[in-house]
């Protein structure tokens, strides 16, 4: 295959030339629209604002911030300067901003004053009390020797830091020729961006990604969707993760399409979009459908302009899928599989593919990316239908962990393979099928079981609307089935009418041997299930139950 050797600021570039007439960013719920030629000249000046504050091509920047307007504006100006953007987790308290500001050497913070319950403004102060006492762009930090600039995301003026306006007025007045002759030793192997694993195990990593990384991903995500310049991709996933900034951005600019930006995941917000901006595409983890699919006010809504999308983070129900095609109209739709590692997809299904192949595999391998199942002991190829561990190799693969060249080493082999440490089978028409983490794996009294093949089981029982399995601790097993399950509005249930449900249906070592009901999963900020969680929750409410 030809691969795209640009960069993100040379491909907008080309996409403002051939239509800067046209939308490319939108936000229907405040009426805000960029055009190509607008965002275009607004990523000029916030990079030339960046260059006057001090930043250098090499440097890292970091963005702390929901889905807001100005998001896309950071991210292609600090590639525009050769800049590495450092994608900040939504969620993160102090501690892992702590972290994060550390380990990345982060020179610039763009924030803005929080999301939900987090005050970001409040804990930036708590880790940089000088701030407070500093001019601008003169921080001095003796805990973030790195950190010499702050800049606020809104209207709000704040003691030590620039804000964003004044950061685009102070590129107004930067000569233009010192932008170009940076933008022009900007290379397609340049690191772009930095994303932090989510850390559900160890300390996080920053994920080097590059230009070619990231492009080529999402180009190929797209062109499996059959996105044109006529196409509106409505995005509720967040773009600090790849879902939103891969998946989504990239997919949407090598295509020339136009995004219909949601700031935080809300159904009546979706729908509205979808239906004022007649999208064609939507995007979102299977908990978001499965919200938009029970909200009471689905049906006062018109979705048929949608055609396609995506599906991902999770394993998604049949019936869900089912909905999806034929309420939401997405026949089109597609589901993707991969890892901030590998830029991230590695497979997706193909727009035509059946329903069975959208919700029993995830697809095949993209062009340009070799997928391998490989047994985990000997590191050989499994033949098909045989289990083992997800690998693969290719222009997705990532530049390296920032700083951990022995992770890096552990996570990509000496010939090339990235393990994803996800448990898969490729079937005879090269449809990939995951079974779980490796380590998710429930072991009871040395019989493995999938949490996935029990979890689509519970899916058909009358009465669920989400169902995750993870182990729980067992004296006597080692391991027992645990299922979480969040009932469909009305429904009564018990834990022994589960159990009665699986009995002669299931084996009898797949039978939960525990069953909690619960109103939510614990996930992180993109939306992914932590089972991790799930175990310990589970092993601890057992224990509780047996005195």
């Amino acid at each position: 295959m030809e691969y795209i050797e640009k960069t993100l600021s040379q491909v907008l570039r080309e996409k403002t030339a051939a239509g800067g007439d046209r939308d490319f960013i939108v936000y229907s719920d405040r009426n805000l629209r960029f055009t190509y030629a607008e965002f275009d000249k607004r990523v000029d000046d916030f990079a030339k604002g960046l260059l006057e504050m001090g930043i250098k091509k090499g440097d890292h920047v970091g963005i702390w911030a929901t889905n807001v307007p100005d998001w896309n504006t950071v991210l292609f100006a600090c590639a525009r300067i050769g800049v590495v953007l450092i994608t900040v987790n939504t969620s993160y308290k102090t501690h892992e901003l702590d972290y994060v500001l550390k380990q990345s050497d982060m020179v610039c913070l763009c924030v803005i004053d929080g999301w939900r319950d987090s005050d970001y403004i409040g804990m930036v102060h708590e880790l940089v009390p000088e701030l407070r006492t500093s001019q601008r762009g003169h921080i001095n930090s003796p805990k973030f020797p790195c950190l010499k600039y702050v800049v606020h995301v809104g209207q709000q003026k704040h003691r030590g830091m620039f804000s964003f306006n004044e950061v685009l007025l102070l590129g107004q007045h930067t000569d233009p020729a010192l932008l170009l002759e940076i933008e022009a030793s900007v290379k397609t192997d340049d690191v772009v961006n930095m994303q932090y694993t989510s850390g559900t195990t160890g300390f996080p990593k920053g994920v080097m990604l590059t230009h070619r990384n990231i492009l080529n991903n999402g180009f190929n995500i797209g062109e499996n969707q059959r996105l044109t310049e006529k196409d509106i991709v409505c995005l509720p996933v967040p773009l600090f993760h790849c879902f939103g900034l891969v998946l989504g951005m990239m997919a949407i600019i090598t295509h020339g399409s136009t995004a219909a930006m949601i700031e935080s995941f809300d159904p009546l917000l979706v729908f509205a979009t979808v239906q004022k901006e007649k999208c064609t595409a939507l995007y979102g983890v299977p908990t978001m459908f499965i919200a938009l699919l029970n909200h009471p006010m689905f049906k006062m809504f018109d979705l048929s302009s949608l055609r396609t999308g995506i599906m991902a983070g999770s394993p998604c129900p049949i019936e869900t899928m089912r909905q999806v095609i034929d309420l939401m109209f997405m026949k089109e739709v597609t589901i993707c599989y991969g890892l901030t590692e590998a830029s991230p997809v590695m497979t997706q299904t193909r727009y035509d593919d059946d329903i069975i192949v959208k919700v029993e595999t995830v697809g095949r391998a993209l062009p340009g990316v070799e997928v391998t199942i490989r047994d985990p002991e000997t590191g050989g190829e499994c033949p098909d239908g045989e289990h083992g561990e997800f690998c693969c190799r290719g222009y997705n693969t990532m530049k390296g962990y920032y700083k951990m060249p022995e992770a890096t080493a552990q996570c990509i082999d000496e010939n090339g393979w990235l393990h994803s440490g996800d448990r898969g089978v490729k079937d005879s028409n090269g449809n990939f099928k995951v079974t779980g983490r490796i380590k998710d794996m429930i072991i009871r009294g040395g019989e493995n079981i999938s949490p996935k093949e029990v979890e689509d089981f519970l899916y058909t029982m009358p009465g669920v609307k989400d169902v995750q399995v993870a182990a729980v601790a067992s004296e006597k097993y080692g391991e027992e089935v645990g299922a979480f399950i969040i009932l469909k509005p009305d429904t009564v249930m018990t834990e022994e009418d589960v159990i009665d449900f699986c009995r002669g249906k299931i084996s009898r070592f797949k039978v939960p041997k525990y069953v909690f009901f619960t109103d939510s999963y614990p996930v992180t900020a993109s939306g992914k299930i932590q089972k991790y969680l799930l175990r310990e929750m589970g092993s601890k409410l057992a224990r509780e139950r047996e005195g």
